[in-house]
């Protein structure tokens, strides 16, 4: 296996990101925590080429929690315009290379020039045919599990649906990224060990790959580490970065 093709097939087709450590990695520089966080969107676009390079179907970074508004609110604040200004410059760039930008979770406690910015970014590549990134944001796993509930208690009281309709595969449907395939990989940079309320159902046969690097650290070469883990995780033989490298410059 060590010299032979690795093939595409063995790839994680949806690769989730929990990019966590961006306050950390300011401070240890003497840095507010927002230049962590500015730092963090160049790793963000490494990461996005790099999964495309390789042909991933979907990538989804965990950008902003449900209870990420419990952080100070000039921190908040200025995610929040960093996200307005992010959106306005790459989503021209995601376009260009055929990627379709999505945002999952409850948009509605953004204010307007958010939203409205959001909806422009998502209207602007939704026909692309390309890897999907879903960027969530006020997203928790299990507020995706409460909306999907929800929104089946509906039909029920309508008399579209019977409870015994009810399946896994019911609520499947019903939850945000309903139409990709389920996380088969997610990192979590910064040393933390837990998921933090992110995709629960999504994640449910997940391998989970953490690694102590500060997202503002995460390189292209840092993706290939983990995606060569998962390889060796998941079909029990000796593939190497180099043969991951070689897959995206194919």
């Amino acid at each position: 296996m060590q010299n032979s093709q690795l093939s595409p097939e063995f790839l994680p087709k949806h690769i989730a990101v929990i990019m966590d450590g961006n306050g950390r990695w300011a401070k240890a520089q003497g840095k507010p925590r927002v230049f962590g966080h500015k730092n963090g969107v160049a790793a963000v676009r490494r990461t996005i080429s790099g999964a495309a390079k390789l042909g991933i179907k979907a990538v989804t970074l965990f950008a902003f929690s449900s209870e990420n508004w419990r952080r100070p609110e000039d921190e908040v604040g200025v995610l929040m315009e960093l996200f307005i200004t992010v959106l306005s410059t790459e989503v021209k760039k995601l376009h260009k290379n055929n990627l379709r930008l999505r945002v999952i979770g409850d948009k509605t406690r953004f204010n307007e020039r958010l939203q409205k910015k959001i909806a422009q970014a998502e209207a602007l590549t939704v026909d692309n045919t390309g890897m999907v990134i879903n960027i969530a944001a006020n997203y928790g796993g299990k507020w995706d599990i409460l909306e999907a509930t929800k929104q089946i208690a509906e039909k029920v009281a309508l008399g579209q649906l019977s409870t015994n309709d009810i399946s896994e595969e019911l609520i499947t449907e019903h939850l945000t990224m309903a139409d990709l395939p389920e996380v088969d990989l997610l990192i979590r940079t910064s040393g933390e060990c837990r998921i933090s309320n992110f995709m629960l159902w999504q994640l449910a046969y997940a391998e989970m790959y953490f690694t102590p690097i500060y997202w503002p650290e995460f390189t292209e070469e840092s993706l290939i580490e983990a995606v060569t883990w998962f390889i060796n995780r998941e079909r029990r033989f000796g593939c190497t970065g180099e043969q991951v490298k070689a897959l995206m410059e194919s």
